[in-house]
């Protein structure tokens, strides 16, 4: 429905600007946006392969299962029809740690693999189950304790205190993610 909507304002503004004769700020705008969004892509890049090398590591190295293990008894009380031994906790406490440290990025393979290990335990495979939806919940909501991509967006466009996100960030977030979880309990208490 978004990629609709989306087109279909993209399309309306093409036929307004014809329409009005200034077709010359579609080709200037579409030239400039393109050559700045290669340039931030490029800026983000080093930040992004570290990150993610570096969860690959501590992957490998076993700390994310111990992460996993740490966050277990309060994952548990979030996700009680997911099996004690499920690789599922794991990458959702890999998903959860790479979240915390800002890196959307990282966090969508660990996702993804979560989906999957949770729609493996799901009884009914063409709609998601209660664990899948407090995962969703949980991961669009999550708390970021270091934003580190939105610190690398504002150090490329020259921010001269690009750290000072970090405050507002936490606050917005621990406030979003306790809200949705709230919600999401609600909701399925009431079931």
């Amino acid at each position: 429905m978004i990629s609709i909507l989306w087109t279909l304002l993209i399309i309306l503004g093409i036929v307004y600007a014809l329409v009005s004769g200034n077709t010359h700020l579609i080709n200037n705008s579409i030239l400039v946006n393109a050559n700045k969004a290669f340039e931030l892509i490029i800026s983000l890049l080093p930040t992004i392969v570290l990150w993610t090398g570096i969860m690959k590591i501590a992957e490998d190295a076993g700390l994310l299962h111990k992460f996993a293990h740490f966050l277990e008894p309060i994952l548990r009380k979030f996700f009680p029809s997911v099996p004690h031994d499920n690789p599922a906790l794991g990458y959702i406490s890999s998903n959860i740690a790479a979240n915390m440290l800002g890196l959307g990025s990282a966090a969508t393979p660990f996702g993804l693999k979560a989906m999957q290990q949770l729609q493996k335990i799901n009884h009914k495979k063409d709609t998601a189950s209660e664990a899948m939806i407090t995962f969703l919940v949980l991961n669009t909501a999550g708390v970021t304790i270091i934003p580190t991509t939105i610190i690398a967006i504002r150090l490329a466009y020259g921010s001269l205190n690009p750290t000072e996100i970090m405050a507002p960030a936490i606050i917005s977030t621990i406030c979003s993610s306790i809200t949705a979880l709230t919600i999401d309990y609600f909701i399925r208490r009431k079931r």
